[in-house]
């Protein structure tokens, strides 16, 4: 019974970690606002304005679905505690696996809600840009990058985002020099956000015949997709648009058509392409809303005059500045700089599995804050 007496001493830990999760997301007044916004849905022009309509709609069901996730997890939380004190009650040992399997969910669907709550920036909610470049390192850091891209890719894939390529240059003789992908899905930028850096990769290289050890370097940028109705004031003047014709795969069309796009706002040197929807003016469309997010970003980030301010800010894609180690040889190890957590399985991190680093990034950036 020793065991089932130290579970139900955790089970009851998180009684006051629960509460403190409810007056976090204020679930009084989300239940308020809801039936707030539910009767405005209901008057007669209320459809008058489409595009209102539809975003009240979607906050009242973002809440909801918040609200539900909330009163399950308490629910979660009492099934096990009750089925854990009568197993203590009816000197029952059987219960204790299925007590632990019962409070290991709870666990689990606790820590996905509790880092929701840590996603309080006014984009965190929205869709990723995100853009990978090679650094210092030649074929290797282009590779580097191909491996990177993968690795986003399956995270994102394994989260039901959907994974979307904008833009690519391929490596000379391997890899990719850049690439640029949209990830879309609820949170995707509140998660990213945490990827932007240099990521740094040590391992033997397989395009050195003498098998020796390689540093590699990447930049990873993460911007949030913006929504039409966030302004960014750009003066057409200001721009430069070149048309080129797309590289790699895409079929006929995408190939022999100069349908691809790279936008050069001036004032900044800010540079965006897209070449991998079909036409034109669709590339240019997204481009420009690639452009807006990047300014907005450097806006935000920096309120100066002058414009060489605005681009030094990042770190150079080299040693000493990076976020983040793989390490493949001679020992197993990804480790982030900034929070100091580690996974010895590398395998894992290269197939996606970034959601401890993550956490871990989000906890120790809210708690800077």
């Amino acid at each position: 019974m020793l065991e089932l007496e130290q579970l139900r001493l955790e089970i009851d830990g998180f009684e006051n970690t629960l509460k403190e999760m409810g007056a976090s997301l204020d679930i009084a007044r989300m239940s308020n606002d809801i039936e707030e916004l539910e009767q405005k849905a209901s008057e007669p022009d209320f459809w008058n304005d489409i595009e209102n309509s539809q975003k009240v709609l979607q906050k009242i069901k973002t809440m909801k679905e918040k609200l539900e996730r909330y009163n399950r997890l308490t629910q979660e939380w009492e099934d096990a505690k009750t089925l854990c004190e009568l197993g203590l009650e009816e000197d029952d040992e059987s219960v204790f696996t299925e007590v632990e399997d019962s409070f290991k969910k709870f666990k689990k669907d606790f820590e996905e809600l509790r880092l929701e709550t840590l996603l309080i920036g006014p984009y965190d909610k929205n869709n990723a840009i995100l853009t990978l470049h090679a650094g210092a390192g030649g074929t290797e850091a282009q590779d580097w990058v191909q491996m990177l891209l993968r690795m986003f890719t399956r995270w994102g894939e394994s989260k039901g985002f959907t994974v979307r390529i904008l833009d690519y240059l391929d490596g000379e003789e391997a890899g990719i020099k850049s690439v640029t992908i949209n990830v879309i899905g609820e949170n995707a930028y509140g998660y990213l956000k945490s990827e932007k850096g240099v990521h740094r990769l040590v391992r033997i290289s397989p395009f050195d015949a003498s098998g020796r050890r390689h540093t590699s370097f990447a930049s990873c940028d993460v911007m949030p997709e913006l929504s039409d109705d966030v302004e960014v004031n750009i003066n057409p003047d200001d721009l430069r648009i070149d048309t080129y014709r797309a590289s790699g795969a895409g079929g006929q069309h995408i190939n022999k058509t100069e349908s691809a796009i790279r936008i050069t706002h001036i004032p900044t040197g800010v540079v965006v392409a897209c070449q991998t929807e079909r036409s034109q003016f669709q590339n240019k469309d997204t481009a420009m809303r690639m452009l807006k997010s990047k300014l907005l970003e450097i806006k935000e980030r920096e309120q100066k005059e002058k414009i060489e301010d605005l681009k030094g800010i990042q770190m150079d894609i080299a040693w000493g500045s990076q976020i983040r180690s793989y390490v493949f040889c001679p020992y197993t190890l990804v480790k982030d700089h900034r929070t100091n957590y580690e996974q010895i399985n590398v395998d894992n991190v290269m197939d996606g599995d970034l959601d401890g680093f993550i956490n871990s990034y989000l906890v120790f950036s809210n708690s800077e804050s």
